[in-house]
């Protein structure tokens, strides 16, 4: 197997870390509530939710040389972009930079030999 680049191994880290951190503050308020304020905030902010989740799997399995989860981040922060456009001009800004980062890196002649080599 090829040798993970550091930009990927960066990027996965970054994402899972930030992805952890958002579901625990997300999720750590209801701790104590009650099994009808649980679903209750479960049916309001699933997408949420999961939203945090695919960004830690995306993060994982791209550290385990996963293609398709490259692909997964990389719609995750796209679909980011029309969350950021929503809120504004500098959210938006925010989001491309971010993502054309991302995709830089994420594509570069060894991210791609490394998540090719890996599929195999």
């Amino acid at each position: 197997m090829k040798a993970r680049p550091l930009s990927v191994t960066i990027i996965a880290w970054l994402f899972m870390i930030f992805g952890s951190i958002a579901l625990l503050s997300g999720l750590l308020p209801f701790a104590g509530a009650n099994l009808t304020q649980l679903i209750a905030e479960f049916k309001m902010h699933w997408m949420v939710h999961l939203s945090r989740v695919v960004q830690v799997i995306s993060g994982l399995f791209m550290l385990r040389g996963h293609n398709w989860a490259r692909w997964l981040l990389v719609a995750w922060v796209a679909f980011h972009i029309v969350v950021g456009a929503l809120h504004g001009w500098i959210q938006l800004l925010t989001h491309v930079v971010i993502f054309s980062l991302i995709l830089f890196l994420l594509f570069r002649p060894r991210a791609n030999e490394y998540f090719a080599h890996s599929a195999s």
